[in-house]
């Protein structure tokens, strides 16, 4: 390595720099560490030379990416005619310079686009559901979430009527029974709960009542 570094000079007239972010004098280092014939003593260099060429670059962060990073450096420097004792894998040189794969786009196509993919999977959930209760919880659910998406979207509110004819549109029909019923009898309030009837807070209202007078005794 000694060796090396005393031969170095600039040249105009060498071939081009394959990674010019080390240099040509990096280049040069590993076209002499090429030359060594005993693998264990090229291995040694080239682990010395991956470490230098890592202070070229400071401020990068240590990292398992940023050392694979310098590794596959070092071997197309050497272009790929390095045998050596590599942490990593060898890259494969018909990947250098390849374009990257096209991002693929979503081909689903969104009913209502300002509810999202997501409402129309909600909406099939509901459909599967088999108690009543349960799926009129639902359908609840989901009108109020897209009450919500609706606002944000067109900045003003919408009416109960509205968002559940779009759920009868989103279910194809299949909700049409519970969604016809709730625009003649109205949705329920959020703290509201159709089971008990409102007995439930009624009673217990009594309860708290008794224990005040027990208390006055």
């Amino acid at each position: 390595m000694i060796e090396a570094v005393k031969q170095l000079s600039y040249n105009a007239k060498r071939p081009n720099i394959i990674l010019k972010d080390y240099g040509r004098n990096i280049q040069k280092m590993v076209e002499w560490i090429k030359g060594i014939e005993d693998r264990h003593q090229r291995t040694r260099y080239a682990y010395t030379l991956v470490e230098m060429m890592k202070q070229i670059n400071p401020i990068m962060k240590e990292s398992e990416e940023y050392n694979q990073k310098v590794w596959d450096d070092l071997f197309i420097v050497a272009g790929f005619d390095l045998d050596i004792d590599s942490p990593y894998p060898k890259p494969a040189p018909e990947n250098i310079g390849r374009k990257p794969r096209l991002l693929e786009y979503s081909t689903n196509k969104i009913r209502i686009r300002h509810y999202g993919k997501n409402i129309e999977v909600l909406i099939d959930k509901a459909i599967e559901l088999e108690d009543e209760a349960e799926q009129e919880n639902a359908v609840v659910t989901i009108a109020r979430l897209m009450k919500s998406f609706h606002y944000i979207w067109n900045k003003e509110t919408v009416d109960d009527a509205l968002v559940l004819n779009n759920i009868d549109q989103l279910s194809r029909g299949k909700l049409k029974a519970l969604t016809d019923r709730l625009k003649e009898e109205g949705m329920p309030q959020q703290n509201q709960r159709r089971s008990n009837g409102g007995n439930g807070s009624k009673h217990s209202g009594g309860g708290r009542k008794n224990f005040s007078n027990k208390r006055r005794k």
